[in-house]
């Protein structure tokens, strides 16, 4: 199998938390921006930014630009909150990547970039957790 050097890679970091998902495409090296979009660029409520629907139209306008710009190959590296935070992505990382599996992009790796901590400051709640 030979590849073609003129073939245009990029990487698509999604961060998908549960109040927003953030489609964001790259060269390689992660520095230059081609394309970024966030749900709640496409939806009106408040409340809908995370979903699949906002996710995948953001997808959608994003790919749509970088296949403009000549990429053709993906890599995806997922991104949830992490931290103290929630450690699995949103609702809307799935749909991302099936609208950009869709949009004709051959995709290289998927990766899990989720920062977690190695020893941390204690999550807020306290020792009994929460109590409303």
């Amino acid at each position: 199998m030979s590849e073609d050097k003129s073939t245009k890679w990029g990487i698509v970091h999604i961060y998908s938390s549960y109040n927003n998902t953030i489609v964001h495409i790259t060269d390689l090296t992660g520095s230059e921006t081609i394309a970024i979009s966030s749900g709640g660029r496409h939806v009106k409520a408040d409340r809908f930014q995370s979903s699949p629907y906002a996710a995948m139209k953001s997808a959608q306008e994003v790919t749509e630009i970088a296949r403009n710009k000549g990429i053709e190959h993906v890599h995806i590296k997922v991104r949830a909150v992490g931290g103290v935070g929630s450690r699995t992505p949103g609702p809307g990382a799935q749909a991302v990547i099936r609208a950009i599996a869709r949009a004709g992009f051959r995709v290289g790796k998927i990766e899990d970039v989720t920062p977690i901590p190695h020893d941390t400051t204690r999550k807020a709640g306290g020792r009994r957790g929460r109590r409303a």
